[in-house]
């Protein structure tokens, strides 16, 4: 009875040494799982990381299953052969050397103080990355940053925990004397996640940094220092980011790729890459530059008339624009430079084929041609009310080839300074804004144009862009229902619709007031009753 109670105690030890060794692993990979899942952009493939967890889950219970079966049959063939499982057992590990025995336990031992102190330094870890980042967010008391600071410090978190998880797995494997292969990739995937980690942190810091400037360009702002002009860039930040995301990428996937034999070619694409990154990145804030400056410089005058600067603003446009092409050319030639190909032949037969089209294309010629006539002419400048080929409104923007124009109804014009034959400008020194009015036939006009008069000369005062009062011009027609008459009101350029919709309304009061009718259409029906029959 003894010994069948010491065979069944054998084999419970040993298919219990199985399920501790297979739940220490699946207790080791899910935490490696959540670490993972930290990560913003593996959060992405969630629904792969949680499969492959069941997977692998699975297979651990599948294996511990198999390995009690086999322990179970293997042990009940012993018994059955009549061999004592105790001596058995007893005899199995007397022939391991006690040097074994002994390496064992110091690895273990080892393995397992360096777990409790990792526990420690993590509890520890944890309670300060929370109480720095709760002073980081009072700094100032800027909030726009919040956001960006509670991402940095939770990247840092978990960076620290699976990066000395990792580490002391690594140390665990040199203690427990495992195989090299293990070993080595071991530290190839610590060398991987330390290089993700780095770059992630780079990432969420520099989204700090600029946050926090936007910060304190809102509280400090001021004309007396360089923040002052943060605003005018605010625009770029998206930009930048992006490309600083880009770069870091790039050198993870640089330095990643060299760990492996195979893929050491990989990382010789990392530096052109990052090289035109930069191009890219610098031509644009070049061109953002450029612009802010050709405004600054043509329009520092303070005793600038408002013709003075039209002009400006209508030339500045084109010295941008010619400015960012050249920087476009620059970055393109760069850029070529940077993947060893020679620009010249290449630019040498885009000048042929350039001069060659530009030769064969007329309307292109007339094109400029006019846009340049139009600009040394002043026929128009921009902020100017005009019309032309039909279209009519304020002039937004003049190219060397096209015309923008806005219609006050919000519609956008585009029109070829070829096509532009015919200019009606309203924005020359003045213009007057005509408004007819109908009154009835019995009515007095002396007294009509009295209160029209009135009417204008109050317009005047009220209105600072009228610049002399309404002139009555006089009877301008006969009509079906109404005596039509003109009136002019001389005001500011590009002012005159304004000033006609409100001298209607000023009209239609004072004749409501005076008891002047405005008349109107009217139908007059005649109903006549049949003759009677005799």
């Amino acid at each position: 009875m003894n010994n069948l109670l010491s065979n069944i105690g054998i084999v419970f030890a040993e298919i219990t040494l199985v399920i501790l060794f297979c739940y220490s692993i699946n207790w080791l990979f899910g935490k490696f799982y959540r670490q993972c899942m930290t990560v913003s952009w593996l959060q992405k493939g969630e629904k792969i990381a949680t499969s492959v967890k069941k997977t692998v889950k699975n297979f651990l219970f599948l294996t511990t299953c198999v390995l009690s079966l086999i322990i179970i049959s293997f042990n009940s063939w012993l018994i059955y052969k009549g061999v004592n499982l105790d001596q058995f057992t007893s005899n199995l590990l007397k022939q391991i050397p006690p040097a074994l025995w002994l390496n064992l336990l110091t690895s273990t031992s080892q393995s397992i103080l360096v777990i409790i102190l990792i526990s420690i330094i993590l509890k520890n870890i944890h309670q300060s990355t929370k109480k720095i980042c709760d002073k980081t967010k009072a700094f100032k008391e800027i909030q726009i940053n919040n956001k960006s600071i509670d991402d940095f410090f939770q990247v840092v978190d978990h960076s620290l925990t699976t990066g000395i998880w990792l580490l002391g797995l690594n140390l665990c494997t040199q203690f427990l004397k495992l195989p090299s292969s293990i070993t080595k990739y071991l530290y190839i995937l610590l060398n991987i996640y330390l290089t993700f980690a780095i770059g992630f942190l780079l990432i969420t810091a520099i989204a700090v940094v600029i946050d926090t400037i936007s910060g304190l360009s809102e509280e400090y702002e001021r004309e007396d220092n360089w923040l002052k002009y943060y605003s005018r860039f605010r625009h770029l930040i998206p930009f930048i980011k992006s490309c600083i995301k880009y770069i870091i990428y790039v050198c993870i996937g640089s330095l990643t790729s060299i760990q492996f034999d195979k893929l050491v070619f990989i990382g010789n694409y990392g530096t052109p890459i990052i090289k035109i990154i930069i191009v890219i990145l610098s031509s644009k804030i070049l061109i953002e530059i450029s612009h802010f400056l050709i405004e600054k410089f043509l329009l520092k005058g303070e005793n600038l008339t408002s013709i003075q600067e039209r002009k400006r603003l209508t030339f500045i446009p084109l010295i941008q624009n010619t400015v960012r092409y050249l920087i476009y050319f620059g970055a393109i030639v760069t850029v070529l430079y940077i993947i060893e190909i020679d620009p010249t032949p290449i630019l040498a037969g885009a000048g042929i084929v350039g001069l060659a089209v530009g030769l064969g294309t007329q309307s292109l010629l007339n094109d400029l041609v006019n846009g340049f006539s139009i600009l040394l002419q002043n026929y128009y400048l921009v902020g100017d009310f005009i019309e032309t080929n039909g279209a009519k409104g304020i002039v937004e923007a003049i190219d060397l080839r096209v015309t923008r124009i806005r219609h006050p109804d919000g519609s956008q014009y585009i029109i070829r300074n070829g096509d532009i034959s015919k200019i009606i400008n309203f924005s020359k020194e003045y213009v007057n804004a005509s408004v007819t009015v109908g009154v009835d036939y019995d009515s007095n006009l002396d007294h009509v144009y009295a209160v029209i008069e009135k009417v204008g000369k109050q317009l005047k005062e009220i209105n600072s862009d009228v610049l002399e009062a309404t002139f009555v011009n006089g009877l301008e027609e006969f009509g079906d229902s109404d005596l039509v008459i003109r009136t002019t009101t001389k005001v500011k350029p590009g002012k005159h619709i304004f000033i006609q919709r409100l001298l209607r309304k000023m009209i239609k009061e004072a004749f409501d007031q005076e008891g002047i009718e405005i008349p109107f259409p009217r139908q007059v029906m005649i109903f006549q009753n049949p003759p009677e029959q005799k």
